[in-house]
């Protein structure tokens, strides 16, 4: 067996992973990266990039559906499985190949295999001992099930819908949550039937409630269909298709049952409690700078208890490495980070919701201001209905910053300055939105809160 020393090893070649590598390379530092699988993850391979290629293929779709109400002459002769796998797979190989390239470039040693944590800094791979003065954890999620429930035939994960060769006539989606509602949509648009069974009130339910009825009738009107409220009970399945059966004894019979009910951290058998890191309901223990309990072992990403998000764990991944650098970086509180959900409609928030902000500040100490994306001329130009909404504190900051509509993921880093610098509407309503874009609403917004509207009464 033989034995390396390294200033860095992280365990894990997903986001935080190979942002922490990267980031501790460019400071001068001695950098192991061991991974498994492939650099790049989950996000890369099997979550946010394909997943995001799918939602194009299928916004293609739609625009091809609808072509004649633009004046265009055009019409959707159905889905090519192979040619959209092949599409998906080749944006998947060149970011891949990019990492891999930076990766290099940086001097990184990468190490395949799967590591365990020992004490005194070191992780066994193989038949190698890498040993480090700080080791960061970064080993990331998987997509959790419910007990009783086993994945295989047409009761699939994620992971296995991105594998599918076909485009299902019917699917049942066990999940209202970002992945749940983005392949419903996925799914919809390519022509399928498709139905949410959600056990909370209602879909992306750790979203504004404004936003949540929102996305519900546009839903709606899109022809998906939703259980809100009720829990699942059994699902039984053949060769063609799956039964589900609901608490309220509602059955619904598909092609597949998607679950899509969370990721869980990947921390078990990883030698992590052993080498004195405390997890908590398999979470990886730490404190506001990201140490484990653990000397020197640090963690990042999806072990780390929070929001699920790929670019919290690069930030993360930053945030540890400039520490281990001598540097003194500032944390991303967790209201600071945007979230998107890329269904279409898409979803994006950042800071408080309305009840959250009511109750830090009372219903009397905070106002907040929705303008309906029918008053906007880029958005009825692209054909989407939405709304923006706006929370503040009574005469002081905004506090968050919600969205509904195609394509306003890209507004919401507007909306996580105004949150972080702890902007003032009436900071914000002097500044030029250039006409005709979206970013206008969430100006006209901005402007309605600081007392002067001009496109709402």
């Amino acid at each position: 067996m033989s034995e390396q020393s390294f200033d860095v090893v992280v365990l894990g070649g997903g986001s935080g992973g190979y942002a922490a590598a990267l980031r501790a390379a460019e400071l001068g530092k001695s950098v192991a990266l061991i991974e498994k699988d492939k650099l790049g993850g989950t996000c890369l391979h099997r979550g946010c990039i394909p997943t995001k290629a799918l939602l194009h293929a299928a916004e293609v779709a739609d625009a091809a559906r609808d072509a004649s109400s633009f004046g265009i002459r055009a019409q959707l002769d159905g889905v090519d499985p192979d040619a959209l796998r092949a599409y998906r797979e080749g944006i998947v190989a060149k970011k891949h190949k990019g990492l891999q390239g930076l990766i290099k470039a940086r001097g990184i040693t990468v190490v395949e295999g799967e590591g365990r944590l020992l004490p005194d800094h070191g992780v066994h791979v193989g038949d190698d001992v890498l040993r480090g003065a700080d080791v960061i954890l970064a080993t990331g999620s998987y997509s959790r099930t419910l007990p009783g429930l086993e994945i295989g035939g047409r009761i699939i994960t994620s992971e296995q819908a991105l594998g599918l060769d076909e485009v299902p006539s019917r699917v049942v989606v066990l999940g209202g949550g970002v992945i749940g509602v983005e392949f419903a949509s996925v799914w919809r648009s390519f022509g399928a039937e498709v139905t949410i069974v959600e056990a909370l009130e209602h879909l992306v339910p750790n979203e504004d409630l404004a936003l949540s009825k929102g996305l519900e009738r546009a839903f709606r009107k899109r022809g998906i269909e939703f259980s809100l409220g009720v829990r699942f009970t059994a699902a039984t399945q053949d060769d063609t298709s799956v039964t589900v059966t609901l608490e309220d004894g509602k059955s619904f019979e598909a092609d597949y049952l998607l679950v899509a009910v969370g990721r869980g951290p990947v921390t078990a058998g990883l030698g992590y409690e052993e080498a004195g890191v405390v997890l908590e309901r398999g979470f990886v223990r730490v404190d506001d700078r990201l140490r484990t309990d653990a000397p020197h072992v640090w963690a990042v990403g999806d072990i780390v208890p929070g929001l699920q998000l790929a670019h919290r764990g690069f930030q993360q991944g930053v945030f540890v490495a400039e520490q281990i650098g001598g540097l003194a970086p500032l944390p991303v509180p967790e209201t600071q980070i945007p979230k998107v959900t890329y269904c279409s409609p898409e979803v994006a928030s950042v800071g408080l919701t309305e009840a959250q902000a009511i109750e830090r500040h009372g219903a009397e100490g905070i106002r907040s201001y929705e303008f309906n994306l029918a008053g906007n001329g880029k958005s009825e130009i692209i054909g989407t209905a939405g709304l923006v909404k706006v929370v503040r504190s009574v005469d002081g900051p905004v506090l968050g910053v919600h969205l509904l509509g195609d394509r306003v993921g890209e507004l919401i880093t507007e909306g996580q300055l105004a949150v972080g610098w702890e902007a003032h509407p009436e900071d914000i309503a002097p500044f030029i939105h250039a006409h005709p874009t979206q970013s206008e609403a969430l100006g006209e917004a901005f402007l309605a809160l600081a007392g002067k509207p001009l496109h709402a009464l």
